[in-house]
């Protein structure tokens, strides 16, 4: 099988070489006719067939073997180490796949092909790239020297449809009430900010946040590589960041993007992800009566969040760290922490509100509002709990203002 499809693959490709556009009929309609020579040279039975129409059309016009894993829903993280094997991330354990590209120089033009469509380069002098497919999926590319076995791809795939509240409340990521409790929080403007590790579900967790936000107002989303899924807002604006060219100019960052979002009049902005100086454009804006806006970062606990933040505003901007704390203080109303447990589910593990700045200290005052409380395992090993009330909101100034009952 494997011997068939390269020989038809090679004179594929020969067919096809010298057209600019070509449809995806008339390469089905080339394909049948050489699967059709083929056979009777040798057997190929009805199932053969469909897997070589399949897999040749992959190869041509999308991702290969991937398009596979691509097309399967369940498949949340497809990493593809060189030619030594392709890993999967399939209801939240990992597996490796029983398939693998036969040849470096195949993987090397998928990379290629991924990043063409993004207008992005990769090669030896730029050999690290982030990207993203067509349905969204975030893909990050590590080509030779920097990666010793071969070209590294690293695709996370996102639902085609957003996952809501909903959702969530039945993997039991979340309980009803911390949701109703989000509900007012998202609805009244308070300042957001998702904190967890790799894979905790910030992203997700974000889209469903959004989703509470009132339909009539104007919401500008910056992101590094589009990632957010808004719905029912009208009043849109999507950004995403630019890497540098060849010669190492015309970049625009994070940065750039949340300066100009300034002067687009927006109602929020939502930050797909802070991670260096651009903390501090976050924090100038949060300071300066952009209520409502949401921001993600990465972080093991809400007090390690916090600490983050001030070290990457000092990255970027030499003031003393009480002016630091101050501004976080007064710009973040509540930080929602985001965990991936043992047994490989995500949860809410804590909301912590931000009370203020103690000038005797020098601390930022935190205190919990919900905790999740394991209770145990199950028989098939997941973990029990419950979300549990640890205080109560003090700062209910913006609930009021929003005509809630305090």
């Amino acid at each position: 099988m494997t011997d068939t499809y390269t020989f038809l693959r090679e004179k594929l490709m020969e067919r096809l070489e010298g057209y600019r556009e070509i449809s995806d009929e008339e390469i089905y309609r080339s394909i049948d006719e050489l699967i059709l020579q083929t056979g009777t040279d040798f057997y190929i039975r009805l199932s053969e067939r469909n897997e070589l129409r399949k897999g040749l059309f992959n190869s041509v016009r999308r991702l290969d073997i991937l398009q596979e894993l691509l097309d399967d829903d369940s498949v949340t993280e497809i990493m593809v180490n060189g030619t030594e094997g392709i890993f999967i991330e399939r209801d939240g354990k990992l597996c490796r796949w029983d398939r693998s590209f036969s040849s470096r120089e195949r993987l090397e033009d998928i990379a290629q092909q991924i990043v063409g469509r993004c207008n992005r380069i990769v090669n030896e002098s730029v050999p690290i790239v982030d990207a993203r497919l067509e349905n969204g999926a975030r893909v990050n590319i590590v080509m030779p020297p920097v990666a010793l076995n071969g070209p590294v791809i690293t695709i996370r795939r996102f639902p085609d449809r957003p996952i809501l509240m909903d959702q969530l409340i039945r993997w039991e990521t979340v309980s009803q009430e911390v949701v109703d409790f989000l509900k007012k929080l998202v609805w009244a403007g308070y300042n957001i900010f998702i904190s967890g590790g790799t894979g905790s579900g910030k992203t997700t967790f974000m889209n469903a946040l959004s989703h509470f936000i009132p339909k009539d107002e104007r919401v500008i989303t910056i992101e590094d590589n589009a990632e957010l899924q808004i719905q029912g807002v009208e009043n849109l604006v999507r950004m995403e960041a630019r890497n540098a060219n060849t010669e190492g100019e015309k970049a625009i960052t994070i940065r750039d993007l949340i300066k100009s979002s300034l002067r687009m009049r927006p109602d929020r902005i939502l930050i797909g992800e802070i991670r260096s100086s651009e903390a501090i454009d976050l924090l100038q804006a949060l300071n300066t009566g952009h209520d409502g806006s949401i921001c993600t970062g990465h972080a093991n606990s809400p007090e390690d969040m916090l600490s983050r933040i001030e070290t990457m505003v000092l990255m970027g901007m030499e003031i003393p760290l009480p002016a630091v704390r101050r501004q976080i203080a007064s710009g973040i109303d509540v930080i929602v922490h985001l965990g991936r447990l043992r047994d490989k589910t995500r949860k809410l593990l804590q909301i912590v509100e931000i009370l203020g700045y103690d000038y005797r200290s020098g601390e930022i005052m935190t205190q919990p509002l919900y905790e999740f409380e394991e209770e145990g395992e199950d028989e098939c090993g997941r973990i029990k709990g419950a979300f549990c009330r640890r205080g109560e909101l003090q700062k209910t100034g913006k609930l009021q203002r929003a005509g809630y009952k305090v």
